[in-house]
Parts: C-alpha cells; sequence; structure tokens
C-alpha cells in the first residue's frame, strides 16, 4: 500500500508517497498547482510530472498507481471544479493513482496536526483562512484571490508597499512615514527607474508572484534596516491576519478547544517567517476584539502534503500511523488574561512562543 499526498501552492508544489507504516519513501516538488492560475489540464500534467519523480525515487514503477492520493491545492475550494480535476486525471493520466481526494489546501494542512479539526490561517502569495470542527463542519474566510482579498499574505503587502509609493507621490495620501527605502526597494526588485515603468508589471507583464517576491525584499529592510514603513506594512499585515481568527469567532465548537479553553491554529506559508514583524498587531487585534480564547500557534515541521496523505488515508479507511506531535512545533501562545487581554506565553529563554 501506498499513500500519496500534494501540498499545492500558488508558487511551489509538493508531491509525497508514503508506505503502510506511514514513513515517506518519495518526494517530489513542482510548480503552482492553482487551477485558476494554469488550468486544469496543466494542473493534472504537474501532478502526473511529480508523482513519477516520487515513484521513482521509492523504487516504484512509473505505471504502479498509488493505492489513492489527496490533493490539497490552492484554489480548489469548489466540489465541481475538483470533480473536474479528478476526472481529467482519471482520463488523462490513470497510473497516477486510484483513488482521490480533492480539497483545498487549507484541508491538509490541519490533517497534518490533528483528525479532529481546528484552524489554518495561510498567508504565502495569498492568504486564506479556514475552521474545520470535529463534526465536519467547516467555515472560512478569504481565500478569493488578489483582485478582491488576500489581506496579510505577500502579495498584498507587496501591493500596500507599491500603492503607499505612488498614492505619496501624487500628493492624494502623503505618508506620515518616509518612502524613499521602500520605493529603492522597488526599483531593484522590479528593474524599474520610474513609477510608469511599473505600468509594465501590472498590466501586460502582470505575474502575482512576482509582484509578492517584492515582500522578500521589505521584510529584510524591516529586520535589518528597522525601515518605519516596513515595519507598518507587516504590523498592518499581522492585524489582517488576526481579523480573519475573529471573523470565525463564533463558528469554533467548544469540542475542538484543548482543556475547554485552548485553541490551535496552524500557520503556514512564506509570510509567517516573518511573525516577529507581524507579531504585535495580531495580539493588538487579538485584544482590541476580545478574543475569548487562548491559543497556540503551530509551524508545520514537515510538508503539509503529508496531510494530504493521511486526509487519503482516513477517507478511504486505510490504515497509516502517524505521530501528529512530530509534524508541527509551537512558536508562540497568547494567553487570554481577566481583563480580556492577552499575552504571550514565553519559554524558558523568555522569548514568546
Amino acid at each position: 500500500m501506498y499513500i500519496g499526498g500534494v501540498e499545492g501552492g500558488a508558487t511551489h508544489s509538493t508531491l509525497v508517497i508514503c508506505d503502510e507504516s506511514g514513513r515517506i519513501v518519495g518526494k517530489a516538488k513542482g510548480p503552482s498547482t492553482n487551477h485558476w492560475a494554469v488550468g486544469i489540464p496543466g494542473v493534472a500534467e504537474r501532478i502526473d510530472a511529480m508523482a513519477r519523480a516520487a515513484k521513482a525515487e521509492a523504487n516504484l514503477p512509473a505505471d504502479q498507481e498509488l493505492t489513492a492520493i489527496g490533493l490539497c491545492l490552492s484554489g480548489a475550494e469548489a466540489e465541481d471544479t475538483n470533480r473536474e480535476l479528478e476526472n481529467y486525471l482519471r482520463t488523462h493520466y490513470p497510473t497516477v493513482a486510484e483513488r482521490y481526494v480533492v480539497c483545498s489546501d487549507t484541508i491538509g494542512s490541519i490533517h497534518a496536526v490533528s483528525s479532529l479539526g481546528g484552524m489554518v490561517i495561510i498567508a504565502g502569495t495569498g492568504s486564506n483562512t479556514l475552521l474545520r470542527n470535529p463534526d465536519g463542519s467547516a467555515h472560512g474566510c478569504g481565500g478569493w484571490g488578489h483582485m478582491i482579498g488576500d489581506e496579510g499574505g505577500a502579495w498584498w503587502i507587496s501591493r500596500n508597499a507599491i500603492k503607499t509609493v505612488f498614492d505619496h507621490r501624487d500628493n492624494l495620501r502623503c505618508s506620515k512615514l518616509p518612502v524613499e527605502r521602500v520605493w529603492q526597494l522597488i526599483q531593484e526588485h522590479f528593474g524599474v527607474r520610474t513609477l510608469h515603468d511599473l505600468l509594465d508589471h501590472s498590466y501586460g507583464r502582470f505575474c502575482k508572484t512576482t509582484y509578492a517576491g517584492l515582500c522578500a525584499r521589505l521584510a529584510r529592510a524591516a529586520v535589518e534596516e528597522r525601515d518605519p514603513l516596513c515595519l507598518k506594512l507587516f504590523d498592518e499585515a499581522g492585524q489582517c491576519l488576526a481579523q480573519s481568527v475573529c471573523a470565525l469567532q463564533d463558528k469554533i465548537s467548544p469540542d475542538l478547544l484543548r482543556d475547554a479553553t485552548e485553541l490551535d491554529i496552524v500557520c503556514v506559508g512564506s509570510v509567517w517567517l516573518s511573525w516577529d514583524l507581524l507579531r504585535h498587531g495580531f495580539v493588538r487585534e487579538l485584544q482590541s476584539r476580545h478574543f475569548p480564547y487562548d491559543l497556540r500557534l503551530l509551524r508545520l515541521a514537515t510538508t503539509m502534503a503529508v496531510g494530504a496523505a493521511y486526509l487519503a488515508a482516513d477517507t478511504y479507511k486505510l490504515t497509516l500511523p502517524r505521530d501528529y506531535t512530530r509534524n508541527y512545533d509551537v512558536f508562540y501562545t497568547h494567553r487570554v488574561l481577566a481583563n480580556g487581554n492577552g499575552t504571550g506565553k514565553p519559554n524558558g529563554n523568555g522569548v514568546p512562543l
């Protein structure tokens, strides 16, 4: 028995193959598997390519079907397109797997750390927050793409940086903070000299991942140079990510809480690598909204593709051994105090978890 799982991001993807002991025996990387970006045929082709590469690493024949595979993909929120992808794979790439589960990338992240459910906030190129209760009910906030949402994601942070510079230069909304360093970073990232040069990247040559790539430069300037505008951009992103948690507050089942008071949140995506920059805005928003539960923020210690494999196994009642505690680290704990405010819990070194 071999179970596969796919972590399908808007920029990068990962496929793993687990044997009957739960050990990863094959792994492959690939590009975006978001059907809104590359189409159903493109997603299927990339999944097949990753499956072949992972099978080769596992010393499996290329034409040996996996027993089941979980496809947890960015953009896979609608059942009709999920079914279309499954049917396309069965028709055009029949040797990938015998059985499929297709769902959003948020689902795989939750399954990597718990079989009961939980909450996940994805903040990578875009953003999406999902709550899944023990009874199987699911509730979301965001995940609508950059034209409508993606608040707190790398594209959103980058876009806000660019918008701030444009508005300041136009004397439309003058920034209270210096914009010169951010404008320099924009010029370096896109290889432009003027505001008009940037329009080509906003229309004819627009690429969401290229835009989002500016975020890494902004993060470095915030950490290494303490640039005030860069710091503000990430503070606002932290605030937006906490707002998505608060938006789902009334949907949280008491059965999901640890010790009846604590909620685990899986934090996935490159933006979370800048937690020190996000933290003040995130915590401040929880406090201002009087969020009633303690929180543990978890960082995956393995690829979310492992959670996708668990999901496939559980869906088809296949035994796949696992130790959830090995799949995550707790990097921050938020405690609600009696006065309604919260605090971060320090570890042994006095640094917030």
